[in-house]
């Protein structure tokens, strides 16, 4: 049965624990220690690099092709990940380092990411590599019609969330927060038709792991397969 950690009706926002393991954080933040770090603004959209301040390890680091692929291998084997995200297509993950008084301030991100053919950004996610106590301050804060909230999550947990809502890293008062971020392209463009599937999904996963195989999870399977069909941009 597939579980998210937290989740809000106002936005479809995702947390997802135990992406990585203890021992793939450990290494991921050693290898990082080790590379090259450029000032993040050279990574923001115009409108962006004048509220952006952190670090970014360099993408000719030594290592940065290995980090990313331990990240992309661990959202690619987690279940839950997979069924929240629907990716078709996912941008370079990046590894941004906050130290005290670093902050992203509010933004947007792009609709459009790369070079043509230009991959379109539905969703965005964070990948908390610090422990939460080692740091102060450096929460993820999301703008909803019913006010901002604000994420801090255990390391090795990601919080998934629409690439399109206004959002901001709040300054960093002291200690340090390592982060992964990464934008996805959907295999669904529109938002409540991945929140309807999101959730026949889930129900699919409930039902079997309550009752297993019955002719109600057969049709509810087979009704959920017609909408991917329906639904799906491949």
């Amino acid at each position: 049965m597939l579980r998210p950690t937290c989740r809000t009706e106002r936005a479809l926002i995702i947390c997802i624990s135990d992406i990585l393991s203890t021992d793939q954080i450990d290494r991921l933040v050693r290898m990082m220690d080790q590379q090259t770090f450029i000032d993040g603004r050279e990574t923001a959209g115009w409108a962006a690099t004048g509220v952006k301040e952190n670090q970014q390890v360099a993408g000719d680091s030594a290592d940065y092709s290995a980090m990313q692929a331990m990240v992309t291998e661990a959202l690619a084997a987690n279940r839950f990940f997979a069924t929240a995200a629907m990716p078709r297509a996912m941008r370079p993950i990046l590894f941004s380092r906050y130290l005290p008084g670093m902050s992203y301030g509010l933004h947007v991100d792009n609709a459009l990411m790369g070079d043509a053919p230009q991959t379109r950004i539905d969703l965005a996610f964070t990948l908390f590599l610090s422990d939460p106590a080692g740091y102060e301050g450096g929460e993820l804060a999301i703008d909803e019609p019913a006010g901002t909230r604000t994420f801090k999550l255990p390391a090795g947990a990601a919080i998934l969330y629409p690439a399109n809502t206004l959002h901001q890293v709040n300054t960093v008062i002291s200690g340090r927060r390592d982060v992964a971020v990464g934008w996805i392209q959907c295999l669904v463009r529109e938002p409540d038709k991945r929140r309807i599937l999101f959730e026949l999904e889930n129900l699919r996963a409930t039902m079997f792991a309550e009752m297993g195989k019955t002719a109600a999870f057969d049709t509810l399977s087979r009704n959920t397969s017609d909408l991917w069909r329906m639904w799906a941009e491949t």
